[in-house]
C-alpha cells in the first residue's frame, strides 16, 4: 500500500523548511562579516552586524510562512507581500556574495551563491509542493468515495432470485435480470440453476 499522501505533505514541507533555515543559517555569517566590515571581534559594530542577517531572514520568513497558509486558503496576496519577499531574498543575496565579487574569485562567488539561491527556488516551491499535494490528498479522498461497491456473488444473486420467484413465474434470463439485475451472461447460469430445482 502507498503512504498516505498527507504524510508525504508533511515530510516535504519538514524537509523544504529545514533546507530554507539551514540555508539562512549559513547566510547569517557571511552578512555578519559583511555589515562588520572589518571591525574589531567583540566591538559594538560586531555584535551589532549580527543582527542585519536576522532581521531580513525573520520577515522572510514570516512571509514565507503567510503565503503558504494563505495559499492552502485559496487568498491571493498583494504585490507589497511579493514586493517584500523578494527584497528580503535579493538583499540577502548581495550580501552575500558581495565579497565575493570584490574579490573576483568565481569560486568563492558559486560557494556563496549556492545557499541563498537554494532559499530563492524552495521559498517559491514549498507553498506550490504543499497545494499540489493537497490538492492529491483531495482527489484521492474523492476517488475512495466513488469506489464501486463489492462484486455479487452468484449464490446472493440466485438467493434473491428465489427470493422473487412465484410458482407462477415463468423462469427465463430475460425475468433473472430483471429482479436481480445481474448481466446478461450470469442470467443464463441463473436460469438453469432456478429451473434445476423445478425438475
Amino acid at each position: 500500500m502507498s503512504e498516505p499522501i498527507e504524510r508525504v505533505a508533511v515530510q516535504v514541507d519538514r524537509l523544504c523548511w529545514t533546507g530554507i533555515l539551514l540555508g539562512l543559517a549559513f547566510t547569517m555569517t557571511n552578512v555578519q562579516q559583511f555589515a562588520a566590515a572589518g571591525a574589531p571581534v567583540w566591538s559594538l559594530a560586531w555584535f551589532a552586524a549580527w543582527l542585519l542577517d536576522p532581521m531580513v531572514s525573520l520577515v522572510l520568513l514570516a512571509i514565507l510562512r503567510a503565503e503558504q497558509v494563505t495559499a492552502r486558503h485559496g487568498v491571493r496576496l498583494g504585490g507589497w507581500v511579493r514586493t517584500a519577499k523578494w527584497f528580503t531574498l535579493g538583499a540577502t543575496y548581495v550580501m552575500n556574495t558581495w565579497s565575493a565579487f570584490v574579490a573576483g574569485s568565481a569560486a568563492l562567488v558559486v560557494l556563496h551563491s549556492v545557499p541563498p539561491l537554494v532559499v530563492f527556488v524552495a521559498a517559491e516551491a514549498v507553498t506550490e509542493l504543499r497545494d499540489k499535494l493537497g490538492t492529491a490528498a483531495s482527489a484521492g479522498a474523492t476517488v475512495e468515495a466513488v469506489a464501486p461497491a463489492p462484486r455479487t456473488s452468484f449464490a446472493e444473486y440466485l438467493a434473491v432470485a428465489r427470493k422473487a420467484r412465484k410458482s407462477s413465474a415463468k423462469v427465463s434470463p430475460a425475468w433473472v435480470r430483471e429482479v436481480t439485475g445481474c448481466s446478461r451472461g450470469l442470467s443464463s447460469k441463473l436460469a438453469a440453476s432456478l429451473n434445476g430445482d423445478q425438475s
